[in-house]
């Protein structure tokens, strides 16, 4: 990405091993997110940066050191590079890795080949070769699914509990799935567009809210006896979402919030009055790729149909601006 709007496909240098513990990966298909949008609109500031963290593919070569992958894995990585041995990765927090780094910073996926530094912490292989049906699922499981797994892990979903997803985007959707997989019992999808809500109820969501800010709060109470929802996750990263989130959470309930914000500012006295637990920040979807890959492995579950809109690499400018302009909820591109 040049500067906001300007996407470009160029050619760049093929990726190599430089540490013992990278390994290089053929892409097998990549896609854009939507926290890709906030410096495609300008939000974010970008001069010429390589764009893309969410990836699987094939292992083309390992380094040395590598154990846990060998040439020719079929493989998914996280959006966020880990050794998965540090003490905040045992404790499950990889993406607060002492060795983490931002694929979307410094790797950049939506490219043919990349170089995966910390392979054996970073990478998880499949059983086998998958069946093409089941790669853009497998895919989602790189981040969407990964991140809204860990907002309905974080918001405590489970049995006995009504959960609200603030955001219809791909994200929020990964949390209507990850929360039915849970266990939840009541799940309320906020969205305001008619084919998201239509994925929403095939994910499970047994309610749909359109309303937004305080009419949507409002809303959530009513459907839950003025009470609030037991688990809320917000997947949007806005002052309005994330306030409508905290809003909806009844006290003693859990709010997960896993959109990636800006400039959003809770004042300390409604957070200080809501009484609930608030848990977040970048998932750390290493923890959760073995699982998922096994849901997604067995078909048990469906996370592909996330992507409404399939482009070759080097229309990646088209996909970005489909999304952009709502035209696609998530755009999968092929190599």
């Amino acid at each position: 990405m040049h500067t906001a709007g300007d996407v470009r496909v160029e050619e760049r240098e093929d990726p190599r091993i430089v540490e013992p513990t990278d390994a290089v990966v053929r892409l097998t298909a990549t896609c854009v997110c939507g926290s890709d949008l906030w410096p495609y609109r300008g939000v974010e500031p970008v001069d010429h940066q390589v764009m893309g963290h969410e990836y699987v593919g094939v292992v083309e070569e390992v380094g040395s050191e590598v154990r846990s992958v060998k040439v020719g894995d079929f493989v998914v990585g996280s959006f966020v590079i880990s050794d998965n041995t540090c003490e905040i990765c045992r404790s499950g927090y990889q993406s607060g890795c002492v060795h983490r780094e931002f694929v979307a910073q410094t790797i950049g996926t939506q490219a043919e080949k990349a170089r995966i530094p910390y392979a054996d912490g970073t990478l998880v292989p499949t059983p086998g070769q998958p069946d093409e049906e089941l790669i853009p699922s497998l895919l989602a499981a790189s981040d969407v699914l990964g991140t809204g797994w860990f907002g309905a892990v974080a918001a405590e979903a489970g049995p006995g509990k009504t959960v609200a997803v603030v955001g219809d985007g791909a994200v929020g959707l990964m949390a209507v799935l990850a929360a039915k997989q849970l266990g939840a019992e009541r799940i309320i999808a906020m969205s305001r567009h008619p084919e998201r809500q239509k994925l929403a109820r095939f994910y499970g969501a047994s309610d749909i809210v359109a309303e937004r800010g305080d009419e949507g709060v409002a809303r959530i109470r009513e459907l839950t006896g003025g009470l609030g929802a037991h688990s809320v996750i917000e997947a949007v990263g806005t002052q309005e979402a994330t306030m409508q989130a905290v809003g909806a959470t009844r006290p003693g309930g859990h709010m997960g919030f896993v959109g990636v914000n800006h400039d959003v500012s809770i004042p300390g006295i409604d957070l200080f009055f809501a009484n609930i637990h608030v848990h977040g920040g970048p998932a750390p979807v290493r923890r959760f790729l073995p699982e998922l890959i096994r849901l997604i492995w067995d078909r048990r579950i469906d996370p592909g149909k996330v992507f409404d809109l399939t482009l070759p690499l080097e229309q990646a400018a088209e996909g970005y601006k489909a999304m952009d302009e709502r035209r696609a909820t998530k755009v999968l591109l092929t190599l």
